[in-house]
C-alpha cells in the first residue's frame, strides 16, 4: 500500500511538516508508505476532454490542503481523499459549516451569514447595523468564512466598528456570529477520527478572546464527557469526515460547537495530552483502505 500525502503549494509552517512527518512515520509503521509533496503540480488537469489521474500509482491520498479543484479532480479520478471532496469544502467555508449543521440537533450560537456585496464602491446598507444590533447584540464576534488559526475573527464592541468591519468584509464571504461570554479566551479542542472522539484539550489565552494555541493559547488535557463524546461525534458524522478537529465553546446552558477544521494540526494536541493523534490517524487511513471503505 503506498499513500499521497499533499500540502498546499505556497503555505509551509513547522505545523504542516510536523503534520505531514507525523503521518508518514506512522504510516511506515503500520507497513504503509507515503510520499510528502507540494500540491504544486497541476493535479486537476483535463486532457483531450478528460482528467489524468495526477496520483497514479497512489492507493490514497491525505488531502492536507483546502484546494477544492484539485481535490475534485482527485475524487473524480477515484482517489481515496482523506477527507473527502465534500467535507473539505463544508468545513473550509464556516458559514456553510454553520448551515449544513441546522436543523440536526447541533447547538450552536446564533449565527448570520453576511450579506454578499459584489461592487467595491457600494455602500454598505444603513438598516443592516439596526438589524445585527437586534439580533446578536453587543459584542458580537464577525468571522471571514475562509480561515484558520483564529485569523479573520473579530470582535465587535459597538456601532462604530460594526460599520467599519461591514465596510471591510462586504465583498468577503463572511459572518456574524453572538458572542459567548462564557467562553470568552478559552475553549475546546477535539479530535475526530474514524467518528471517534480520541483527544481533547482545553485551551485558555490570557490576552485575546480567541483561544488557538497559534495565537499564544494553551493547552491542557480534556476529559472527554458523554455530552461531549456525542456533540462531536455526530458533528463529524454530519460533516462526512475521517479526521477533524472540533471547536467548542461554554456556553450558558452547555457546550455550543464553534467551528470544525478539516485539516486541525494535532501536534498541540499531542503536546498537550501525550497521546499519539498520528498514530491513530494511520491506522484508520491504512484500516479505511485495506477495506475499501
Amino acid at each position: 500500500m503506498k499513500g499521497l500525502i499533499l500540502n498546499n503549494a505556497y503555505y509551509e509552517t513547522p505545523s504542516t511538516s510536523y503534520q505531514g512527518e507525523r503521518l508518514a512515520a506512522e504510516l511506515k509503521k503500520l507497513g504503509v508508505s507515503a510520499d510528502i509533496k507540494k500540491n504544486d503540480f497541476f493535479g486537476a488537469e483535463i486532457k483531450d476532454g478528460n482528467l489524468e489521474n495526477a496520483a497514479a500509482g497512489y492507493d490514497f491520498c491525505v488531502y492536507l490542503d483546502k484546494d477544492k479543484y484539485v481535490s475534485y479532480a482527485l475524487e473524480k479520478c477515484g482517489v481515496r481523499l482523506f477527507n473527502r471532496h465534500e467535507a473539505i469544502q463544508l468545513c473550509d467555508d464556516k458559514a456553510l459549516t454553520s448551515l449544513r449543521l441546522a436543523n440536526c440537533g447541533i447547538p450552536m450560537p446564533k449565527t448570520v451569514p453576511g450579506l454578499l456585496c459584489y461592487d467595491p464602491s457600494a455602500a454598505v446598507l444603513p438598516g443592516i447595523y439596526s438589524v445585527l444590533e437586534q439580533k446578536l447584540g453587543y459584542p458580537m464576534v464577525a468571522k471571514q468564512c475562509y480561515g484558520s488559526l483564529g485569523k479573520f475573527v473579530y470582535k465587535i464592541e459597538n456601532r462604530a466598528e460594526l460599520e467599519e468591519k461591514c465596510r471591510e468584509l462586504k465583498c468577503t464571504p463572511h459572518l456574524f456570529q453572538q458572542f459567548i461570554s462564557g467562553s470568552a479566551g478559552r475553549d475546546i479542542r477535539v479530535i475526530v477520527i474514524g467518528g471517534k472522539a480520541v483527544a481533547a484539550m482545553e485551551r485558555k489565552s490570557k490576552t485575546d478572546f480567541r483561544s488557538n494555541v497559534e495565537l499564544g493559547g494553551v493547552g491542557t488535557p480534556k476529559e472527554i464527557d458523554q455530552k461531549l463524546k456525542t456533540l462531536c461525534e455526530k458533528t463529524a458524522n454530519l460533516l462526512g469526515l475521517d479526521y477533524c478537529g472540533i471547536d467548542i465553546l461554554y456556553g450558558e446552558e452547555g457546550y455550543l460547537l464553534c467551528e470544525v477544521n478539516s485539516n486541525a494540526f494535532f501536534g498541540g494536541m499531542e503536546r498537550a495530552t501525550g497521546i499519539n493523534v498520528a498514530k491513530l490517524y494511520a491506522e484508520h487511513i491504512a484500516a479505511a483502505v485495506s477495506s475499501g471503505l
